[in-house]
């Protein structure tokens, strides 16, 4: 699949359809708003409509429409996202129906998406936009595929010279047309006014008593209109998430991208299957990932650090170029300065961890007193042993040494330099850390 004429990838109009209540899901939340490698499923789909410029993107909303909305918005696109809302929903050509107030007369190219297919790629759309603009003039490209098992899918049906005469629905096919391998994933890019003329005269004379969107393709071709097919070369891409199963295949497709994307820009991971790296994670060049790692949406990794095996980098993790963060340890919403270390066992939660600092097995940042969160600040060269707890909120200057399985109450302040042990920990008199002696004996 190419495209040939960038400038004619642009779409006027996307219109994505997420009305659905997803019953096959099992779940109370609206099916769009499942996650998928760190957001939800219909933030992908987003990023897809995007990709082509439209002047508008209308979302059609119905069951759970105040959640889908909020979740949309939060998503920071402004009004460059209009929603309308599908109550009763009545089928796919019912919800562009409710659509014809935002489309207008003209809308231009208008694309369909769906808000649970978030595998399609962005080459995938600008041809299929293309191959509107410069094959079907007024008519109208659809996205096909041919599976490895085309049950439940509409069929294509062409005529002797190859050309898209309509689809038929599985249900509605007869035994040979049942045969027929290429499929319609109902991914659509219409010419606009034609389509805002076609909508209104669909008719619900059928066994669902519903309106379909695939009757437009059939008034295109009783009317003369071109109607082009695209197939897709992978068509993993259009996996519809209609289950939590086929939502798994969604995610690992997904996971994939994000996985080669850094491979690509210098991230040794070694063991994709086993690494999990959300959705926006930034990660520098020379950076080590090892197996069973989790990194979330929200972290951000600079270079030649090293992350695992079995550690998990939270929403505000940043690590600082050349940290080390090993097994078993948590970070979430903590800046773990250059070549700081924690290599074993430990939880830090809330916190700035100074450049070079050392984290000993088993500690634990107490953030969180059972109504706030507090922060934990460490300076450079802190050297906290194993198995200490550190109480927020609290402090610990350059050069400090907590001792192995030291209890630092909170607001304990250790001053630079100072050497802190016990349960609760107290400051050792007359004592300074060999960090804070080697500073010293290196002054001029």
């Amino acid at each position: 699949m190419s495209v040939t004429n960038p400038s004619k990838q642009r779409a006027g109009s996307v219109v994505i359809l997420a009305a659905g209540h997803g019953k096959r899901m099992k779940s109370a939340k609206p099916k769009v708003l499942h996650p998928l490698c760190g957001r939800p499923m219909i933030a992908w789909v987003l990023d897809q409509a995007l990709v082509l410029e439209p002047e508008r993107v209308v979302v059609v909303v119905g069951h759970g429409a105040d959640e889908v909305e909020r979740a949309v918005r939060a998503l920071g696109l402004g009004e460059r996202v209009r929603f309308v809302r599908q109550e009763p929903q009545l089928g796919t050509g019912h919800a562009l129906q409710v659509c014809l107030p935002e489309l207008g007369a003209d809308p231009g190219v208008t694309v369909v998406l769906y808000g649970d297919m978030p595998c399609l790629r962005p080459e995938t759309l600008r041809a299929l936009v293309a191959t509107q603009v410069e094959s079907a003039g007024r008519g109208l490209a659809i996205l096909t595929a041919v599976p490895d098992e085309p049950r439940g899918f509409g069929r294509i049906l062409r005529d002797a010279r190859g050309e898209v005469t309509g689809i038929v629905e599985e249900r509605d096919a007869t035994p040979e047309q049942k045969h027929i391998d290429e499929v319609n994933l109902g991914v659509y890019a219409f010419d606009g006014p034609g389509l805002v003329a076609a909508l209104p005269k669909l008719s619900n004379q059928n066994a669902q008593n519903e309106y379909y969107l695939t009757d437009v393709l059939a008034a295109f071709v009783r009317e003369g209109r071109a109607v082009r097919a695209v197939e897709l070369d992978d068509h993993e891409e259009g996996l519809g998430v209609n289950t939590l199963a086929y939502l798994a295949e969604a995610r690992w497709a997904l996971q994939l991208r994000i996985l080669e994307h850094h491979l690509e820009n210098g991230v040794f991971i070694e063991d994709p299957a086993t690494t999990y790296i959300d959705h926006g994670v930034e990660i520098g060049a020379g950076t080590r990932i090892l197996p069973c790692t989790v990194i979330r949406t929200g972290s951000k990794v600079g270079k030649d650090c090293e992350v695992g095996p079995f550690a998990q980098l939270r929403a505000g993790a940043v690590l600082e170029d050349g940290a080390e963060i090993g097994n078993f340890v948590e970070v979430k919403n903590t800046r773990v300065g250059a070549h700081a270390k924690a290599k074993h066992l430990a939880y830090l939660g809330d916190g700035e961890i100074g450049a070079r600092s050392n984290i000993g097995a088993g500690t634990i940042f107490a953030n969180y007193d059972g109504v706030k969160k507090h922060v934990t600040k460490l300076g450079e060269r802190v050297f906290v042993g194993s198995g200490s707890v550190i109480v927020a909120p609290n402090t610990i200057g350059d050069g400090a040494t907590t001792g192995a399985g030291a209890i630092v109450t909170r607001d304990s302040n250790i001053g630079a330099g100072e050497v802190w042990v016990g349960v609760p920990a107290k400051k050792l008199p007359g004592k300074s850390s060999g960090a804070a002696k080697n500073d010293k004996d290196r002054r001029p």
